[in-house]
């Protein structure tokens, strides 16, 4: 029954999602309306949508740690009673993507009024936002373990390190993204600006002027980006400070030093990269008093911009620096003697390890990509230096400065595109990471090395309680049946009066345009 429950919500899920794509992708060809991702909103659901991905992430990895008999459990220090089954996490996870499409639907359609605006659009973001504090806090007791785990993580460097707080501490690292994205929410919440309507959003100026301050631009959005990974560099140092083994420890702080240095260059552009190519035209105009003839002399020079070249340089270097560090030395792979793999390997197949190691080299450098234009552009800024008559002097200087290139800007889809991915990088990157911890005591977290398997029926054993599990799943079914069928009756007819009343203005412009 457990699992036709999750199989009937992830169908409903499907179909939401088929109906938010085909009124976002019709409502804009077919109307010329604006898609979600360019509605005022879009950044309150891309945020909850990456908490929500990484949801179906942690399922997924406990999962696989289960299937091949990884011992999350011991490596993590959990509490073997609190400890969620992938059917239980997936099932947690499908309620909430089920809340987020259909806030997303409503919120769409009461801005394109297909639907009575009994309540402002915003509500529908607000309530998503609700729901999402709901789900990370309730039920506390199972919440509690990974929140006390947070708390630790943001006092680094006083707390000395565990193995699962390095792992969340990473964790953090990838969702610099989703982080923007919660700060614009909050900021969106707290300035009241979801009670506003979409006219008003579009038409008003004094809307979302928190984006445009300066510590929300230059100190807010800078901060989020470094925190991660300012965390994470201070877990390494005590590490150190710990053990007192400069190798790795000293090593693997210098990984986010680097990237620290990448993220502090990019601060304040980082949603587009712009490689400059200066050009310089001289013009000269010179009169010739004998011939009475004027000659154009041209000279051109360039000149590149040596910012943007350092910047990038460091980019690829600590892309390559992190993709070393994960193959070699978090996965316990590219060993010569065993095949440029490692020992001993819990995975059946071996090209499993090829294919991830392509993988994660390619998704390390999806952002090096965004360097690349699609587009290649110009612009051209004269500019005069004299701005003389020829009977004040025979020379005229006019310098064009051209810039080639393009400036690219990932558009919120793109973002919300490229903020998963990373997120799914990272998840690939603990199956290995925790297989290759099982094996080997790689930083000695544990006093032995030895790491029993992991054993799991899938079942939580519940005695002395009566559970009518498939009259609750049937009573459910029916109900949800019952809704579904209501709502397509609504939108039938909403969508037949729609229809009825551009006919009727179609044929009073007929009229009007016949008299």
């Amino acid at each position: 029954w457990t699992q036709l429950r999750l199989g009937y919500r992830l169908g409903m899920c499907s179909i939401l999602a088929l109906w938010v794509a085909w009124d976002c992708v019709w409502g804009q060809f077919a109307k010329g309306e604006v898609s979600i991702g360019g509605r005022t909103a879009f950044p309150v659901f891309r945020g909850c949508f990456g908490l929500l991905a990484w949801h179906w992430f942690w399922g997924m990895s406990v999962y696989v740690w289960t299937r091949f008999r990884i011992n999350y459990i011991y490596l993590f220090d959990f509490d073997p009673r609190l400890v969620d089954t992938p059917i239980d996490i997936f099932n947690d996870a499908v309620d909430e993507t089920l809340v987020f499409f259909l806030c997303m639907l409503m919120y769409y359609k009461a801005g394109a009024n297909d639907m009575p605006q009994w309540v402002p659009p915003g509500a529908y973001p607000m309530f998503l936002v609700l729901y999402t504090i709901k789900s990370l806090v309730f039920p506390w007791k199972i919440r509690k373990p990974l929140w006390m785990a947070i708390r630790q993580v943001l006092m680094s460097p006083l707390v000395s390190p565990t193995f699962f707080l390095t792992y969340v501490g990473d964790v953090f690292t990838s969702m610099v993204k989703v982080f923007q994205d919660l700060l614009w929410t909050a900021c969106f919440v707290l300035s009241g600006d979801w009670l506003l309507s979409e006219a008003k959003h579009e038409t008003s100026s004094r809307v979302h002027i928190w984006t445009e301050s300066l510590l929300y631009k230059n100190i807010a959005i800078p901060l989020i980006c470094l925190l991660p990974l300012w965390l994470r560099f201070n877990q390494c140092l005590r590490r150190y400070l710990d053990t007192g083994k400069r190798y790795p420890n000293l090593a693997n702080a210098f990984k986010y030093a680097m990237s620290q240095s990448v993220t502090l260059f990019g601060a304040f552009h980082p949603l587009y990269l712009m490689h400059v190519q200066e050009e310089e035209k001289t013009i000269s105009l010179v009169e010739d008093d004998d011939q009475d003839v004027e000659n154009l002399i041209m000279a051109t020079s360039r000149h590149s911009n040596l910012f943007q070249i350092f910047w990038m340089g460091l980019f690829i270097a600590s892309s390559l620096y992190s993709f070393w560090w994960d193959v070699y030395m978090d996965w316990g792979l590219g060993r010569r003697e065993d095949g440029f793999l490692g020992p001993r390997l819990m995975f059946p197949r071996r090209s499993y390890y090829f294919m991830v190691i392509s993988a994660d080299l390619v998704l390390r450098f999806m952002w090096v990509l965004t360097l690349i234009p699609p587009q290649s552009g110009k612009y051209i800024l004269r500019k005069s230096l004299f701005g003389v008559t020829k009977y004040e002097t025979n020379l005229m200087l006019i310098r064009i400065f051209s810039c080639k290139g393009a400036q690219f800007e990932l558009p919120a889809y793109l973002s919300a595109i490229s903020m998963t991915v990373e997120l799914f990088r990272r998840t690939i990157w603990s199956f290995f990471r925790l297989e290759h911890e099982h094996r080997q005591n790689t930083e000695g977290f544990r006093r032995v090395n030895v790491v029993p398997l992991h054993f799991n029926t899938g079942h939580k054993h519940k005695y002395n309680e009566r559970h009518w599990v498939g009259w609750k799943v049937l009573v459910e079914i029916v109900i949800v049946t019952s809704i579904v069928i209501a709502i397509s009756a609504f939108s039938v007819i909403a969508a037949q009066r729609a229809t009825h009343e551009v006919q009727l203005a179609h044929e009073a412009m007929s009229k009007a345009d016949y008299l």
